[in-house]
């Protein structure tokens, strides 16, 4: 029989796992969807419970990618059903 210890540690691994390859998809996928004058100013700052949280480093730019999201969402739901919005703030892009 596996300790609890062990069975706890695997869970978090498994889920730390899974996180990480969401993550990287959805990078990919907004490399794919945006130009890349966009991308660097935007940087994909965590996807919890469908919501995209993206930082975008000028409120220019926070502008801009507000009147693009509704195409943008469309973009990512195409790609994953996970996805229901996506948020916006000006926050570090580095």
């Amino acid at each position: 029989m596996e300790a609890i210890k062990d069975t706890i540690q695997n869970v978090f691994k498994e889920l730390v796992a899974k996180k990480a390859q969401s993550d990287s998809s959805l990078e990919s996928w907004l490399k794919k969807i945006l130009t890349k004058k966009e991308l660097g100013h935007i940087k994909l700052q965590y996807f919890r419970k469908g919501v995209v949280g993206l930082n975008v480093d000028s409120s220019s730019w926070l502008y801009t990618f507000n009147l693009k999201k509704e195409g943008l969402l469309a973009s990512l739901k195409d790609k994953s059903s996970a996805v229901k919005t996506i948020r916006f703030r000006i926050g570090e892009v580095k």
